[in-house]
């Protein structure tokens, strides 16, 4: 599992915090909005609305929640009309950021992420910069008794799934495949009654930075903090590895 999986499955667990899960629904929202704008409110045709909805569903997000973002998209209820940016940058020891938001103000997101940026001293990239060192991957994340990295791979293999990596750690276990079978292993996975605490397509580094000085360290994971606590940011992906030990510590402060 990637440094940054590892960190966002730390903050998972530690952050069951009403409003660090209101602003995770606000997000998980806007998705589906503009999936469903984009393709129409119907999850059988519309891909990309029923990786948005499946997310949701493993964030635990009420129904209501969901049919009220749909019905949003296909101009049922009225909304902002949101539009998708991103953003390329590097920080500190030379880690890669790549950021995707999802606004209803261009220029007021704009002006938010270069505050970001100058507050945590992250030096704007190019387009492309960034961007070409990830890999657009499907990926799940079950946890608990049903974690077992060898019981999930049989399913996925017995199923005609096309899976890269199997990966337990902790009780967890991380599902990598390309981004064509996002369906076939969601189905897979809700057939065999394992729901996943995470679904999504995720931007995965092609390499990875190692972080080994705990104030380059510190740095990384406050900006990554911030960032991701921004209201317009959507996603922020990001290359860096550290040891357990370290997240361990950078946890605690």
């Amino acid at each position: 599992m990637s440094g940054h999986s590892k960190w966002s499955s730390i903050k998972h667990k530690k952050g069951a915090a009403d409003a660090k899960r209101g602003k995770l629904f606000s997000k998980l929202a806007k998705e589906i909005s503009l999936a469903a704008r984009g393709g129409g409110g119907d999850l059988e045709t519309n891909a990309r609305l029923r990786q948005a909805v499946m997310a949701a569903r493993s964030a635990n997000m009420p129904n209501d929640n969901v049919e009220r973002a749909i019905k949003k998209g296909t101009g049922g209820l009225e909304g902002s009309q949101l539009v998708e940016l991103s953003y390329e940058a590097y920080g500190p020891g030379g880690v890669a950021f790549f950021i995707t938001c999802l606004s209803d103000n261009r220029n007021r997101t704009v002006a938010s992420v270069r505050s970001l940026f100058t507050r945590h001293n992250i030096n704007q990239a190019g387009g492309g910069a960034v961007s070409r060192l990830f890999q657009r991957k499907a990926r799940f994340v079950v946890e608990g008794p049903s974690a077992d990295e060898d019981k999930v791979l049989e399913l996925l293999l017995d199923g005609g799934a096309d899976v890269d990596s199997v990966e337990a750690s902790e009780g967890t276990v991380e599902i990598l495949a390309p981004p064509d079978q996002f369906d076939t292993i969601g189905g897979l996975l809700d057939k065999a009654g394992l729901h996943p605490t995470q679904a999504a397509i995720n931007f995965m580094p092609l390499t990875t930075v190692q972080v080994t000085d705990p104030v380059v360290a510190r740095a990384v994971v406050r900006f990554l903090d911030a960032a991701e606590d921004d209201d317009d940011v959507q996603n922020v992906y990001s290359n860096f590895e550290m040891s357990d030990e370290m997240m361990a510590m950078l946890a605690k402060e």
